[in-house]
């Protein structure tokens, strides 16, 4: 690309490291599909309201989208042609006019216990303090350790470890995703199996965003979306979406392929992990998003009216 020429596309993201490497990886991979140098992919960092506030939960703020809206807007405006999020940091509805086109291949699922107390959830100490800025996560961890407080706790990678290290927490837990793509993997103390700890909708997956009517920018994705991936996540939303999911609601869901299939497991707490309702479905691929809505329509029903508000 000369100076003067227009660059392929231009990619909206977050500024932390973890959103740089998802961006980065987006901008190599398009640049490797399309045969054009990688700074022909200009990457414009837009800070989001998740990134300003630091001082209380997120759920309190507002939930969902406060890590994409500005980049959203951005969008809309027609700033950047497409935007790279974490999926589970998605909001449950995409504003008017925008999509999840595309997604990369899926990284590795599951949450990390970090500890420098001990080597499980199981093992920590009667009354342990449990960090974690996931209401997911809270509710989880209450369900399995009744006995352990929890209290909120935000920051990148770096800052929680670090708090970890000066003793604010006993525990804390972390996509391992996240750590995998800092080279942070070492840091996990255990990893967590999925049927003992369900991730949250869309763990472990990069999604592109772009406008609906942008075919070119849609054409050009195309080259580097994993099928699989989009069609799991797309699963994963729609039984977020029945729900009316949100930052503040536990809800964790997981879809997978396998052997021409897809595998659907949702589930859904009371905040404090009193109680639990979980399902799952097996059916064609392109019925997922019809699966995931219909298990969480069945979830709904058990759980009745209020279950949410109860904590």
């Amino acid at each position: 690309m000369t100076q003067s020429s227009p660059p392929l596309l231009r990619i909206g993201t977050r500024g932390s490291a973890l959103a740089l490497w998802q961006a980065r990886e987006v901008q190599a991979r398009l640049a490797a599909a399309h045969g054009v140098e990688p700074q022909a992919v200009t990457i414009e960092v837009i800070r989001t309201t998740g990134d300003v506030i630091q001082d209380r939960p997120l759920s309190e703020a507002g939930g969902k989208g406060l890590f994409t809206k500005e980049i959203e807007q951005a969008l809309i405006d027609k700033a950047i042609d497409l935007a790279v999020h974490s999926c589970k940091d998605m909001p449950t509805v995409l504003p008017p006019g925008l999509e999840l086109a595309a997604c990369l291949p899926r990284e590795d699922v599951r949450d990390a216990f970090v500890s420098r107390k001990s080597t499980a959830l199981a093992g920590l100490p009667r009354e342990a303090v449990v960090g974690t800025a996931s209401l997911r996560r809270q509710a989880m961890v209450k369900r399995l350790r009744p006995d352990v407080s929890v209290v909120t706790f935000r920051g990148n990678v770096d800052t929680r470890l670090k708090k970890l290290d000066d003793g604010v927490v006993d525990a804390t837990l972390l996509a391992l995703a996240g750590l995998k793509r800092l080279g942070r993997e070492a840091a996990a103390t255990a990893v967590l199996r999925i049927d003992e700890f369900l991730p949250a909708v869309g763990q472990g997956a990069i999604g592109l965003e772009a406008r609906e009517t942008d075919t070119r920018t849609r054409d050009l994705l195309a080259k580097i979306n994993h099928v699989d991936t989009l069609a799991a996540v797309h699963a994963e939303r729609a039984f977020l979406a029945v729900l009316d999911g949100s930052c503040r609601t536990p809800i964790a869901g997981h879809a997978q392929i396998e052997g021409g299939d897809i595998m659907f497991r949702g589930m859904i707490l009371r905040p404090d992990g009193s109680e639990t309702h979980e399902t799952a479905r097996r059916g064609a691929v392109r019925d997922g998003a019809a699966l995931g809505a219909d298990a969480a329509r069945e979830l709904k029903a058990r759980a009745g009216a209020g279950f949410f508000a109860a904590g």
